[in-house]
């Protein structure tokens, strides 16, 4: 007999629930069942908004170790559902987007991004492109039906399917998107080395980058899942940087997270750019009008006055792509964005040099990568460039093994409930001043009267709270972050020794 599944009903029990981008879990929740039900979901949600021309979907993964058995869920999950499966593989999560908007089909990316191997996601695709916070609204809505004696008591398939032979078709068109666009020999000359880790992107960036000239030197390929986080990038992954700059001579150091949708550059000396500000490059070379970024990113963007428009959302891509949209439709014409982890979109097509770059409305590296790259040929090192912006330093970190839950609680009582309520806020964070203005567009953001920044968020994607902060200086930057860390760390150390508060207490 079959049973049903209400996705919401589901989302309590299973713990695997939609964060800033996409389904996220651990991977002993993410059982085939489970996957299976989020994917009938998502295409139950597909045709009921006609959305489906094809009854054909697009699957992809990157390369951790649960992410071929995911794969082989969501694939009998479609087929089930009278749907033919192309396998794209291991590839990029924006490669994957890209394919699913050229060729009018549904994708379904299995990732869990930046986060551990114990974890993993499923990001979805729309025709049109990456799916909306309205689009997660109506799959949470669904209810499906799983078939009998599909699965065993524990979650897993009873009988094994294998996942159809890999189209290289997703790979290929991804790596054309760049190589029709930018110049033959725009990077000769360049010595450039690519950080593989466990990147699903490794290979694309490698072939991209000497496709184009550049010279390429393959680092640090792992095996194992190496959890990459460009917004939090490990000590150990900036001394590698520098060594490898010093030791290969090199340009500079590139690489991504492990789906290949936030990029890593480094300048000449091995340090590690920040994304906001690889963003802001990235945008001005495109020559936009509009921008669209997070409250999170610096404010350097808005201060070069380089931009018609700049425009600040929630932190996401879904509330990017909103506000991108949103743009297009009031007649922006060139329309871009980007969060502070560097991931970039575009709006909008892009005209340059006689070539065109299709629009890709959704987190990508490679375009991140190949940008800078070519910007540092021409001005003589990446070095160069970030001294054409104005001099504002961002740092972030976070405090792992923090719940969502525990953070809102312990942020509640220090958000100001009207204009000149920061008493509170400035009583722990007094090392900045006195606090002048607050925004609470996603956790809470606080100005001072010096012009430095304090933000503090819970993740939408993991149990732990994220630290952003931003000031005239690079040293002072770093002095902020630490000891806004340290303030969290104390927080988390409250949770470990006492149960959660009540509202209202710190």
């Amino acid at each position: 007999m079959e049973r049903r599944w209400d996705i919401e009903q589901l989302m309590i029990r299973s713990g695997v629930r939609f964060g800033t981008s996409g389904a996220r879990g651990t991977v002993a929740a993410m059982t085939d069942e489970v996957c299976y039900a989020y994917t009938l979901a998502f295409l139950q949600h597909l045709e009921q908004s006609d959305q489906v021309s094809s009854r054909k979907l697009a699957i992809a993964g990157d390369l951790r170790s649960s992410t071929r058995r995911i794969m082989a869920a969501v694939a009998m999950a479609a087929r089930d559902r009278g749907y033919q499966v192309i396998n794209s593989g291991f590839v990029p999560s924006p490669a994957l987007a890209f394919y699913s908007i050229a060729t009018g089909l549904p994708g379904v990316m299995v990732t869990g991004s930046h986060i551990p191997d114990d974890r993993n996601g499923l990001k979805f695709n729309k025709p049109s492109g990456e799916i909306l916070k309205s689009d997660e609204t109506a799959i949470r809505a669904q209810s499906v039906s799983i078939p009998a004696n599909r699965f065993n008591e524990d979650g897993s398939v009873s009988v094994t399917h294998e996942l159809p032979e890999a189209d290289p078709a997703a790979f290929e068109s991804y790596v054309q998107r760049y190589l029709g666009f930018f110049p033959a020999g725009c990077l000769n000359g360049l010595r450039v080395g690519v950080y593989e880790h466990s990147s699903v992107a490794g290979e694309a960036l490698k072939l991209v980058l000497t496709s184009l000239g550049a010279e390429v030197i393959a680092l640090g390929h792992s095996k194992t899942f190496v959890p990459v986080d460009t917004e939090a990038i490990r000590a150990k992954d900036r001394a590698l940087a520098r060594r490898w700059s010093a030791e290969y001579r090199l340009d500079s150091v590139v690489s991504t997270d492990g789906d290949g949708d936030r990029p890593m550059v480094s300048d000449e000396n091995g340090r590690w750019l920040r994304g906001d500000i690889a963003g802001i490059l990235c945008a001005r070379y495109l020559g936009a009008d509009t921008v669209v970024t997070p409250v999170s990113s610096n404010t350097a963007v808005e201060k070069i006055k380089a931009f018609k428009e700049v425009l600040r959302t929630q932190i996401g891509s879904p509330f990017v792509i909103e506000a991108m949209n949103g743009a297009c439709a009031k007649g922006a014409n060139t329309v871009v964005g980007y969060e502070a982890n560097g991931g970039f979109l575009t709006g909008t097509r892009i005209d340059r040099e006689d070539r065109s770059l299709s629009q890709l409305p959704t987190r990508d590296a490679v375009i991140v990568v190949v940008i800078l790259l070519r910007l540092a040929r021409e001005a003589g090192g990446i070095s160069r460039l970030l001294a054409t912006l104005p001099g504002r330093y961002t740092a972030s970190g976070r405090v792992q093994e923090f719940p969502t839950e525990w953070a809102r609680l312990k942020l509640e009582p220090l958000t100001p409930k009207g204009a000149d309520d920061l008493g509170r806020f400035a009583e722990l964070f007094g090392i900045c001043g006195s606090p002048v203005e607050s925004d609470t567009t996603d956790g809470l953001r606080v100005v001072f009267e010096n012009g430095e920044i304090i933000h503090l968020r819970p993740s939408g994607n993991a149990p732990e709270i994220r630290c952003y902060v931003e000031s005239e200086s690079e040293q002072r930057s770093v002095k902020l972050l630490g000891y806004c860390l340290q303030t969290l760390e104390s927080w988390r150390e409250d949770l470990i020794h006492r149960s959660p508060p009540g509202p209202g207490v710190v």
